[in-house]
């Protein structure tokens, strides 16, 4: 009881002010900005080495002074933003940008199962984990991303279809330098602001298309002189808009009629509460005018910077001769623990379980 009294209160007073102390600080000094959801009260405990009783009293500090909040089923959340916490003379660019899509406790991918892959693939692949791997991805991760997507979105899409990079950002320039600055893309407005960014740096000329209700509108999707168009058709971020049947169908009509591309961004469309999943533009397409794009970082976790892109088969050739020297950028070692994962089902059965708390909360509320 003594030892534990020690190490409750520590040398610097009780463990719940010391605790309270380090998370305010991070908070204040910006490495904790407005929106991020803080560690859970297990983790901090075994981060502290103290019972989680200390933890919930220093969250209930920060609840009080308004530093943080707490969000039932999800946890706590940073809620301290100051205006005037960087300096008029300099504001950086960064903090104008929506913030990016948030990874909420619900969706968490259970970590002791996550552990217990990567030892699995340890001691199954050896030293093979060490081989530089080739360069559009790992034979195993591209094979089982091609099984699952046919099963789980109607997706057909051959294993040398598939080129995986490090997250979305990275793909995003290889779309450029595939097919070519000169192009102008459009995107939806408003939607993730790094993309607009991510596609400037790389030398192209955007053009901003108003989103409506259920998608970009006939007469936007006319003004524009894009020949490329970048959208979310499931829950654009920030605006959560899905795009109707009928206006996926008038954005493949308008690929047809530009002999434009359609890029794809489906990062949260797994997650959706419906039963069945939505209908893709690739799979639509038939695989035609369409490029597919979707990460792992929201239905792991954010620091899983892992993304795969689908190339429409008749510009697989012009890949290859452009951009067939790029090395992939993704660890072996990652990618077989996610081959790992979809093979055995167990990351469809967490995508599931995500989706039926989903629905239980919605039809709940």
């Amino acid at each position: 009881m003594h030892n534990q009294m020690r190490t409750q209160r520590g040398a610097d007073g009780p463990a719940y002010l010391r605790i309270y102390r380090q998370l305010r600080e991070e908070i204040t000094c910006g490495a904790c900005p407005y929106g991020t959801r803080l560690p859970s009260k297990r983790t901090l405990a075994e981060e502290f080495g103290v019972s989680v009783i200390p933890v919930e009293h220093a969250y209930e500090l920060l609840c009080e002074e308004g530093y943080a909040e707490a969000r039932e089923r999800s946890g706590y959340f940073v809620i301290y933003r100051e205006d005037d916490f960087v300096s008029r003379a300099g504001v950086a660019e960064e903090s104008l940008l929506p913030p990016a899509p948030t990874h909420s406790a619900q969706t968490e991918f259970p970590f002791t199962l996550l552990a217990r892959t990567m030892r699995r693939v340890l001691l199954d692949c050896g030293e093979k984990i060490l081989a530089k791997s080739p360069n559009h991805g790992c034979p195993e991760l591209r094979q089982a991303l091609s099984r699952y997507l046919i099963r789980s979105c109607g997706i057909a899409a051959r294993p040398e279809q598939i080129i995986v990079g490090s997250g979305a950002e990275y793909l995003y320039g290889l779309v450029v330098q595939l097919l070519g600055r000169d192009r102008v893309f459009a995107l939806e407005n408003p939607s993730y602001e790094k993309i607009r960014r991510v596609y400037e740096a790389n030398g192209v000329r955007c053009q901003l298309l108003r989103l409506g209700p259920d998608g970009i509108p006939s007469a936007e999707l006319e003004r524009t002189e894009a020949t490329v168009l970048h959208v979310t058709p499931f829950h654009s971020f920030p605006s959560g808009v899905t795009a109707s049947a009928s206006r996926r169908a008038e954005y493949l009509r308008w690929a047809e009629r530009r002999d434009g591309f359609l890029i794809e961004d489906n990062y949260d469309a797994e997650l959706t509460v419906s039963r069945k999943n939505e209908d893709t533009l690739f799979a639509l397409s038939g695989g035609r005018r369409v490029l597919y794009l979707n990460t792992f970082s929201r239905t792991i976790a954010p620091s899983i910077r892992v993304g795969y892109m689908i190339l429409p088969e008749d510009l697989l050739e012009t890949f290859e001769r452009i951009l067939g020297f790029y090395s992939c950028t993704v660890p072996v070692f990652e990618q077989y623990v996610l081959a790992e994962l979809l093979q055995s089902g167990d990351f469809e059965r967490h995508v599931n379980r995500v989706r039926r708390a989903r629905r239980r909360k919605e039809q709940g509320s």
